[in-house]
């Protein structure tokens, strides 16, 4: 289950609030062994191998939750790249020890034999409770207490993305984005498809200097929606380097590419976050700042209305 995008309820009567957690999605299934499945449907388990004692559990769940990497206490999502598409496992073991995760639960989807998901928010929160799920590295996300605009403006000030507001007696609805979770940020982001990049000057002439990023339109065509130059470590640039150069090709993947030169062109197949202060009303991100990629497919970035 996703959440849309928007504001604070007016009335909190009826709403729970939960930090917005800035990491990795993915569901646990907790049996004599774990298994964790990502957004898109990948088994993610052995990137993660500190979460790894949640298991044994019996009777057996399946819990929702975000992977989380803290830094100085709060989370950190470009502490979180180095470890995402990490597939050695002696690299893996290191960067686990140096960079640890925490699973922050936020959802119990089934237990036993009994699933969950027709259940209101509030029941399977109190179930979820119940079931004492807590650990070195994973714990549950608490439910927040006070209005939701005091409790937004504090999120602001510890520098955390924002809120997420979820209605007592919402259902979980799987695969599917709903206002019954309604995720408001204190600064605006987007998902966006990498669709090519320039290259840099400078201190960035062997490199990437910015990337092209588009989203897709209702008909489902990408379109081109600026570009992104800053937000990078040198590390990100690097691995970016190598993953587009391999996805290289010779004709814009946006039906609003022509005229657009000095572009080294790319598939449309890698899918990063911006944050931003607007969109113009040409449709195109002011002052775009990278945020790292995300594991997900061009499939699941939400079209631009």
């Amino acid at each position: 289950m996703l959440a849309a995008p928007g504001t604070l309820p007016s009335d909190d009567t009826g709403w729970s609030y939960e930090v917005k957690y800035d990491g990795i999605r993915a569901a646990a299934y907790v049996s004599d062994t774990l298994r964790l499945i990502s957004r898109n449907g990948n088994d993610i388990t052995a990137a993660w191998p500190e979460l790894a004692g949640l298991a044994p559990a019996d009777p057996p769940f399946v819990v929702d939750g975000e992977i989380v990497a803290f830094v100085d206490g709060r989370p950190s999502f470009e502490a979180l790249q180095p470890r995402m598409h990490q597939r050695n496992r002696r690299a893996i073991t290191a960067l686990a020890a140096t960079t640890p995760v925490t699973f922050v639960i936020f959802d119990l989807l089934h237990i036993g034999d009994r699933p969950l998901v027709d259940l209101s928010y509030l029941q399977r929160r109190e179930l979820l409770e119940r079931i004492g799920v807590q650990g070195s590295h994973w714990r549950v996300s608490p439910r927040l207490a006070g209005a939701g605009a005091d409790l937004l403006e504090m999120s602001r000030q510890l520098g955390l993305e924002g809120l997420v507001a979820k209605r007592l007696d919402g259902r979980y609805l799987p695969g599917r984005r709903s206002p019954l979770w309604t995720k408001v940020k204190n600064a605006l982001s987007t998902e966006v498809i990498v669709v090519g990049w320039r290259p840099g000057t400078g201190n960035r002439s062997r490199t990437i200097g910015s990337l092209l990023v588009a989203v897709p339109d209702p008909a489902g065509r990408l379109v081109w929606v600026g570009n992104v130059g800053t937000g990078f470590t040198r590390l990100a640039l690097a691995d970016l380097h190598i993953k587009l150069t391999a996805l290289q090709r010779d004709t814009p993947p946006v039906v609003n590419g022509t005229g657009i030169t000095g572009v080294v062109w790319t598939a449309a197949e890698l899918v990063g976050e911006v944050s931003f202060t607007e969109w113009t009303r040409e449709g195109i991100l002011r002052h775009p700042v990278w945020r790292g990629l995300r594991d997900i497919t061009p499939a699941q970035v939400t079209p631009r209305l």
